[in-house]
């Protein structure tokens, strides 16, 4: 048995208000949500298919609804970005294409929008793009030491940062079940604190020791490993023993949940070289060498400090070094196989990256099945491997030098 220690859209709702729906004629057979007897025509969201001037739209909930779109409606087109109608320029009908992003309608409508917000998808992907540009060439990140003021303190693995902002910084909050950059929801400064995961875009001084912030993107995240006691299909939900806390903890599982499997060859060699660094890291504490200092790093800072500082991986120099291995842990998992929660029985290891709900609650934001040789190299001493949240999940999230994919 194994023991360780654990490792610890732009959308357009500033122009949606409260829909207006229409009485529903409703029909002897049950519906289902994707199936609307009547549409509510003041909705937000992605365009589905058009047939005739009957707009089908996607909404954020996955519901989709038919919206009868007036003949004379007026189409206004925003730039990505944008709630100011101020910057909307006249648009046809004819310019809505599928994948588009869209508010129909507007306060009175009820049978049909006499208005549609119209935000082109071509549009939202070149923003798209010279925002992840700009992350990558001005980003970093790490984890949150204290906030004071409207200054935030920050460890990009052994290193001090400060990150300066003001009354223009962009503050945003990673949604509770999603480290997808576009599922990001906007925050303000309040919201952060020590321990928090953060990635900020701007400014670097020269040495790299402080950074005035154009935008910030943080999350709260906690880190688990453990066998799963037990798991129930119909709730969506698998009940962990968390290796440091002894106890049993709930964790849920959505359909953002990113679950993956490691082979036993790769988990093999994870864990050996986990073994030999630790080994390393033990030779050079008895000695005296600096590296063993590296290694008391928090729990995943090490995989950020590497692209975030563009100094390397924390570590770097220590043979084996365990902040490289937990960085390329980190990195291969989008190549992994995904795997259900179907594929899961009680009994696996497993390493969870999870947003917490509750003192025993979370959901699973991303899990690493197939791990028991990495926890039981754990075990051995030393600080364990984690998984970084900034290096995994679905696309969208800021990587190690926080640039949004």
């Amino acid at each position: 048995m194994f023991r360780s220690r654990s490792f610890c859209t732009v959308t357009l709702t500033g122009l949606l208000l409260a829909p207006a729906v229409l009485a529903a004629q409703t029909s002897a057979a049950p519906t289902s949500a994707a199936q609307q007897t009547a549409s509510p025509v003041r909705q937000l969201g992605t365009v589905k298919s058009i047939d005739g001037t009957n707009v089908t739209v996607i909404t954020a909930a996955g519901a989709q609804v038919v919206v009868p779109v007036d003949s004379a409606a007026r189409v206004l087109q925003l730039p990505p970005g944008s709630t100011d109608l101020k910057t909307a320029t006249p648009a046809a009908f004819s310019d809505i294409s599928v994948g588009d992003r869209v508010v129909t309608g507007k306060p009175g409508d009820t049978t049909s929008a006499s208005r549609v917000i119209l935000m082109k998808s071509s549009a939202i992907s070149a923003r798209n793009q010279a925002q992840q540009a700009d992350w990558r060439q001005h980003g970093s990140g790490g984890l949150v030491k204290s906030v004071d003021g409207s200054a935030i303190a920050i460890s990009v693995g052994p290193r001090p940062v400060k990150i300066d902002t003001s009354s223009t910084t962009i503050f945003r909050r990673y949604a509770p079940d999603s480290i997808k950059f576009e599922d990001a929801r906007p925050g303000q400064l309040a919201d952060i604190h020590p321990g928090d995961q953060l990635s900020v875009r701007g400014e670097k001084s020269a040495d790299g020791a402080e950074i005035k912030a154009d935008e910030v993107v943080t999350g709260t995240f906690s880190n688990l490993s453990g066998a799963i006691s037990s798991i129930d299909p119909a709730a969506g939900t698998l009940t962990l023993k968390d290796l440091t806390t002894k106890r049993n903890v709930t964790i849920k599982v959505t359909a953002n949940s990113d679950l993956r499997k490691l082979p036993p060859q790769a988990a093999a060699a994870f864990a050996a070289r986990n073994s030999s660094a630790a080994a390393t890291g033990s030779t050079a504490s008895s000695t005296g060498n600096s590296a063993a200092g590296r290694s008391s790093a928090p729990a995943g800072s090490g995989t950020q400090a590497s692209t975030a500082s563009g100094s390397g991986p924390a570590g770097a120099n220590v043979p084996g070094s365990r902040a490289r291995a937990g960085m390329d842990l980190s990195r291969m998992l989008a190549r992994l196989p995904a795997e259900s929660l179907a594929d899961l029985k009680s009994g696996d290891a497993v390493m969870i990256v999870a947003s917490p709900s509750s003192d025993s609650a979370y959901t699973a934001i991303t899990l690493l099945a197939g791990v028991e040789p990495l926890l039981t190299a754990n075990s051995q001493g030393g600080q364990p491997l984690t998984l970084s949240p900034w290096n995994i999940g679905g696309g969208g999230a800021p990587e190690a030098g926080g640039a949004p994919q």
